[in-house]
């Protein structure tokens, strides 16, 4: 589990230090959008990596009560991207980039779902190969520096201190409850309606 949580915080450090800073830029630049959605009383974080199975099944099971969830103004919802995976960061990236366009929840869950598709294909490795199939399927985005967005990211990775993909956190009351595995997360999720 150790090895695992300094992986998750290196890997975080490494993509950082490879972003691109091109000084301090607008306001815009400085506070890029964060996948975060609703103003309910409870907070939900979802954890997730493009290239983990059990996510990418939990992943369609969830949105409809998630969703549901943000129309009753029940949660606040933050999707957060695990980079256990190697090119989870460049996944991860583009998906801000997509919100950055349009950020709204029913926007995101669509890019998640086609950037969850994509990464079942071993030959996207390259930010070009990820535009195209934006391009191919009418996702607008917009490049910018998402440093602050995974800072955002890592800091929650370690205060709900995430070792494993898929996992639910909930706050509700003051009280943290974590849920890992797609039917509990579900479960969890079913039991806020």
């Amino acid at each position: 589990m150790r090895l695992k949580k300094a992986f998750v915080s290196g890997l975080f450090a490494m993509i950082l230090a490879g972003l691109i800073v091109a000084g301090a830029g607008s306001a815009e630049e400085r506070n890029p959008p964060f996948p975060s959605y609703g103003s309910g009383p409870i907070e939900v974080r979802i954890y997730s990596d493009y290239f983990c199975p059990p996510c990418r099944a939990t992943e369609p099971a969830m949105e409809p009560i998630l969703k549901d969830l943000l129309k009753k103004n029940a949660i606040r919802l933050t999707l957060v991207d695990v980079p256990f995976h190697p090119h989870t960061a460049l996944f991860a990236r583009h998906f801000l980039y997509a919100i950055k366009v349009n950020n709204d929840v029913d926007h995101a869950f669509r890019v998640r779902n086609i950037l969850f598709e994509a990464s079942t294909d071993k030959s996207i490795t390259t930010p070009e190969r990820i535009e195209a199939i934006f391009k191919g399927k009418g996702i607008p985005y917009a490049v910018f520096d998402a440093k602050s967005a995974f800072e955002g990211y890592n800091v929650l990775l370690k205060e709900d201190n995430i070792n494993r993909t898929p996992t639910c956190v909930i706050i509700k009351g003051g009280q943290k409850q974590t849920f890992v595995g797609g039917p509990d997360i579900v479960n969890a999720l079913k039991a806020l309606q």
